[in-house]
């Protein structure tokens, strides 16, 4: 699996730090999910075969963009991509993304129309039922389940975190050296209290505007530009049905048969037509 270029982007704050898969086609950047990493597209990087230059960066409060400060949010994270396409020198760039950052990207692109040509979402941007008045850190709890409940503990060493992902119902069938690159760039801190690099302040503030916060839940519906849903048949902790099931959007939806919400990004043949659906947005 090819390793990206890192490259440090100045934005509010300091830096967010940004991967590069080279390619010989157009740039498109990717926007990951509420507690993933840039690494969660290396799989897709190599399905694209260098047909698109894929540009992704670890989200403010992520990975080797942990310590950047908030404010957080679906804004700040749209400031951020579009810091990213200026300092690539794009004036307008297609985007793509997973799970929280479709709510990113479509949030995106309904603050900046005329910077963003087109978005794909995968498994993620469209909004799903959940009262307003409810508690934040329990419908996270509900929704991601080990993976927010990962924030405030601490492992041994890297072998006990690794462990405690290969344990995941959505990624213990499914384990592999891309699965395992992605959960590494997670990790930081020494041993014996190593921890995810994930701020959960920013988890906090990303979950209410994605699962509460209606002003950038609706983003979606304020799109100007073509958008297209990719969504999983099984969601978070790989039951049925997943996020969506059969979704009503004003723009097109496919089906990716036989994966939950993580593996749609590491399964082969997932990998292979969301690689396709990338491709297609830089024609």
């Amino acid at each position: 699996m090819p390793s990206p270029e890192e490259f440090d982007v100045p934005v509010r704050g300091g830096s967010l730090r940004v991967c590069r898969w080279p390619g010989e086609g157009p740039v498109v950047i990717a926007a990951h999910g509420i507690t993933a990493n840039a690494m969660a597209f290396a799989p897709l990087a190599e399905a694209l075969a260098g047909r698109v230059q894929l540009v992704a960066p670890d989200l403010r409060g992520r990975a080797h963009s942990g310590g950047l400060p908030g404010p957080y949010g679906m804004m700040a994270h749209a400031d951020d991509l579009i810091a990213v396409a200026d300092h690539l020198g794009l004036d307008r760039v297609p985007l793509a993304g997973h799970s929280m950052g479709g709510f990113v990207v479509a949030a995106t692109a309904a603050a900046h129309p005329g910077r963003v040509s087109e978005v794909l979402l995968i498994d993620g941007g469209v909004a799903f039922p959940v009262p307003p008045d409810v508690d934040v850190d329990a419908v996270l709890t509900a929704v991601i389940g080990p993976a927010v409940q990962r924030l405030s503990m601490t492992f041994a060493d890297e072998r006990a975190y690794l462990d405690f992902f290969h344990a995941h119902p959505a990624l213990r069938d499914d384990w592999s050296p891309a699965v395992e690159a992605y959960v590494r760039r997670d990790l930081t801190g020494s041993a014996p209290s190593m921890r995810s690099s994930c701020s959960i302040d920013a988890v906090r503030a990303d979950g209410t505007d994605t699962l509460i916060d209606r002003a950038t839940v609706d983003a979606v519906n304020r799109l100007r530009c073509p958008a297209r849903l990719m969504w999983a048949p099984r969601g978070l902790q790989n039951q049925t049905p997943g996020l969506y099931d059969e979704p009503s959007v004003p723009f097109a939806a496919e089906l990716v048969p036989d994966v939950n919400h993580y593996t749609i990004l590491f399964d082969d043949s997932a990998v292979a037509a969301v690689a396709d659906r990338v491709v297609e947005l830089t024609r």
